[in-house]
């Protein structure tokens, strides 16, 4: 009795089903809005108190709602704060790396000052995107300077000898929690000059008191005209003496006894890095980020994806266990982004791949949506189906707004009727708990507003010099595909972007494509209040 009832509350926890005349709206959207601004902390970024995670989806769609919003009687600058001052304090506190770059997991203070040490590549991933994102929106060097140092963490610390990426730094090193990232006064002036340490004590807080127990954890506590004051110069050579001063403690630091890493690679974890780094290399015109997106995916190809089937996990030489719907969903979502980077047919045709095996095997075809176990998956008491973000984006978000953006891609209606029918099943639970649903809700954004797509074709340099061109500000409606005339055989719609004898640009907005432009000029001009 006790197991049938706990299979029956198990089933009573699941979303809605895709009805028929249940039409979608934006209601969903406007009450994560509402909700958000709720919630927010006004004086030290993100929502609610302690402990603080960094909610990449719910930010990531206060930025896109900003953007969309921009060109309208009455933008809506707050959701562009809520997310600057989030990401700006993230960045102070420390729950940002300020030697190595990158995150760790969560605060577990209200004000990002004292983190859990762990640092896992799921969080890294969407904050580096993030990060690129707001600096291509606002300009501000310190979003664009964070990205990069978390970039060059996650290819410095994270990258396997083979391309692909590992998941985790432990918390605890030597048995206890920090060690390794913590410091003492007296052993940072031992290995600074004097101007060092007077600029970068003052800005970390190292003539304050401990924040740590005993120890110092370096978060800004200071500004950077009070450093330049200490050390009696100018703003610009207190922040050239803090930079070597931290960069003479990362060697130091790196001398420690490390903190364990978790050596497997996980597809899905993999799938949200490689998008980070296809969107930061597209912002921050960095080849190096792209080379490393293409290498992890290529890894994925190779070593965990065998006869069209997904494998979820690859460690010491062996892939292991079937995929999942995040890994599937990741990835396709992955692709599109890195596609946009540098275009690869193969790697197109692995995404519609892996959205055929999505929608055969994991569409639960009743009520709509994805289960997260695919059909040939062990027996389990339940087979779940969930739409809400958790740690990590929903699957059936990420699926949504995936196979809705491949499906205008190639013209493909069954992958457009798929995304639909998993938004009309989680519309009650949007509607219900809209700050639990962020990916979702960004799916169904565009779905009520498709996004516009650029099909570039002509010479490798020309469609690269369109491309960038066009790519340049913050669009998150916005897909661009520069594809060299050589690339033949096309699949679906994208056969009807031809090549012509000059470079030409095909604009298209949902299932609506305009003629071929044939200069960068027209294509700047027809965008450019997009």
């Amino acid at each position: 009795q006790q197991a049938n009832a706990v299979v029956s509350a198990l089933g009573s926890l699941e979303a809605g089903e895709a009805t028929l005349g249940n039409n979608l709206d934006r209601s969903p959207m406007e009450g994560l809005r509402r909700q958000l601004g709720g919630n927010f902390d006004a004086d030290w970024g993100g929502f609610g108190a302690a402990p603080k995670f960094p909610h990449c989806g719910s930010l990531e769609y206060l930025l896109r709602h900003w953007r969309a919003s921009a060109h309208s009687d009455e933008p809506d600058v707050e959701a562009l704060f809520m997310t600057a001052l989030t990401l700006t304090r993230m960045i102070e506190g420390g729950i940002y790396d300020h030697l190595g770059g990158g995150f760790f997991r969560y605060s577990v203070d209200q004000q990002w000052r004292i983190p859990h040490f762990e640092k896992m590549l799921y969080d890294n991933g969407p904050l580096l995107a993030l990060l690129a994102q707001i600096w291509q929106a606002s300009g501000d060097e310190n979003f664009r300077n964070a990205a990069n140092a978390t970039a060059d963490w996650v290819l410095r610390d994270m990258r396997s000898p083979a391309g692909a990426f590992w998941s985790t730094l432990d918390a605890d090193s030597e048995g206890e929690e920090g060690k390794f990232y913590v410091w003492q006064p007296d052993e940072v002036r031992k290995l600074l000059n004097e101007e060092e340490f007077s600029s970068l004590s003052h800005r970390f807080g190292l003539q304050a008191t401990a924040n740590f127990e005993a120890d110092w954890h370096l978060q800004v506590r200071g500004s950077l005209e009070d450093s330049a004051a200490a050390a009696g110069t100018v703003n610009s050579t207190a922040l050239a003496l803090i930079n070597s001063g931290r960069e003479k403690l990362l060697g130091a630091r790196n001398q420690r006894i490390w903190p364990g890493r978790d050596e497997k690679i996980l597809t899905a974890w993999n799938a949200l890095m490689i998008r980070g780094l296809a969107i930061a290399g597209r912002a921050l015109g960095r080849e190096d980020l792209t080379d490393a997106a293409v290498d992890a995916l290529n890894f994925i190809i190779e070593k965990s994806y065998r006869n069209k089937k997904l494998l979820a996990c690859y460690k010491d030489g062996q892939a292991r266990f079937d995929a999942y719907l995040d890994d599937h969903a990741f990835l396709i979502d992955a692709v599109l982004e890195l596609l946009q980077a540098r275009w690869n047919s193969a790697h197109l045709q692995f995404a519609v791949e892996l959205a055929d095996r999505l929608i055969d095997d994991f569409a639960d075809d009743k009520r709509g949506g994805f289960y997260f176990t695919s059909v040939h998956h062990e027996q389990l008491i339940h087979r779940s189906r969930t739409f809400s973000d958790d740690s990590m984006p929903s699957g059936n978000g990420i699926a949504a707004l995936a196979l809705g953006r491949l499906g205008y891609l190639l013209g493909d209606s069954r992958h457009l009727r798929a995304a639909e029918s998993t938004l009309l099943a989680g519309k009650d639970s949007m509607s219900d708990f809209p700050h639990g649903h962020a990916s979702l809700i960004t799916a169904l954004d565009e779905y009520l507003e498709p996004p516009e797509i650029i099909v570039i074709r002509g010479s490798q340099a020309e469609t690269d010099e369109w491309s960038r061109t066009v790519s340049a500000l913050y669009s998150p409606r916005r897909l661009v595909f520069a594809i060299p005339a050589g690339c033949a055989e096309l699949p679906g719609a994208l056969a009807e972007r031809a090549a012509q004898e000059n470079t030409v640009a095909y604009v298209c907005r949902g299932s609506h494509c305009e003629l071929p432009l044939q200069s960068l000029s027209e294509l700047v001009s027809s965008i450019k209040e997009s």
